[in-house]
């Protein structure tokens, strides 16, 4: 999505206890099993990004994704199409969407600030539901407290727009005290929005959205969020009516690093 300079001011990162996995593409029905739910998210005119069936009438995804990087707009929802599964030219299921609910505090004029990646969550509702067994929407949960951690990526991405890739090992490298979330997943241009997965109880749920990549030295970062309760209040805005911001959008956050919106 947008192009924002970058220098992140991090402290150290600790590195993985093993190594991260390749990028596999998702081209075959067998290899996308179980990851219907993960579908292009088409920005009429603009590009794509990455978001994810949570509910049969709902999808989880990045914030700035609804915006015009050119104008900082909000795009009206009849710009916006889920393609579920989407790999070669076809889709598990395609979708309008009739409203949004972006998280209050999200600021896209702040772009360029670190502070605004913890607040880069939208939900949003789709035209008609997905009610297929086919495809299964996916649980959120929390992003794992322990640096080290594996965690797995599912995205499209700049030169693979036509199927989904998956990481099925990165890591957690840091959990910043403002929010953000820091992994070592390898993602690109139209992988904003992508879930990031872990495995709570035997079940893998997402914990995590793609929100940015960070250039620091030679080390792929990419940054999320701690979704917490934040994508339940989302539902609950969108059940009340809303499509927008749910409240004013911060003003004046501070500057502190220079980021890369995927």
């Amino acid at each position: 999505m947008r192009h924002l300079a970058l220098i992140l001011a991090l402290l150290p990162l600790p590195a993985p206890a093993q190594e991260d996995s390749r990028l596999q593409a998702l081209q075959t029905g067998d290899a996308s099993r179980g990851w219907e739910a993960v579908g292009r998210l088409d920005m009429q005119g603009i590009g794509f990004c990455t978001a994810t069936l949570i509910a049969p009438d709902r999808v989880l995804t990045a914030a700035h994704c609804l915006f015009d990087r050119a104008t900082g707009a909000r795009l009206p929802e009849s710009r916006l199409e889920f393609l579920a599964g989407f790999r070669t030219g076809r889709a598990e299921a395609i979708r309008g969407v009739t409203r949004a609910a972006i998280w209050p505090a999200f600021d896209f004029a702040a772009g360029a600030d670190l502070s605004n990646v913890s607040e880069d969550i939208a939900v949003l509702e789709l035209d008609r539901p997905v009610r297929t067994t086919a495809i299964q929407p996916f649980r959120v949960g929390e992003v794992p407290a322990v640096s080290g951690t594996a965690v797995a990526v599912v995205s499209y991405g700049r030169g693979r727009a036509e199927a989904p890739s998956i990481q099925e090992t990165c890591h957690v490298l840091d959990q910043r005290r403002d929010g953000v979330s820091v992994f070592s997943c390898q993602i690109d241009f139209g992988s904003s929005g992508s879930p990031v997965f872990a495995v709570e109880g035997g079940e893998v749920r997402i914990v995590s959205l793609i929100s940015a990549r960070a250039e620091t030295g030679d080390r792929p970062l990419s940054l999320g969020m701690r979704l917490s309760g934040r994508v339940q209040a989302l539902e609950a805005a969108l059940d009340q009516g809303v499509s927008g911001l749910t409240a004013p959008g911060t003003q004046g956050a501070r500057r502190s690093a220079r980021f890369v919106r995927p």
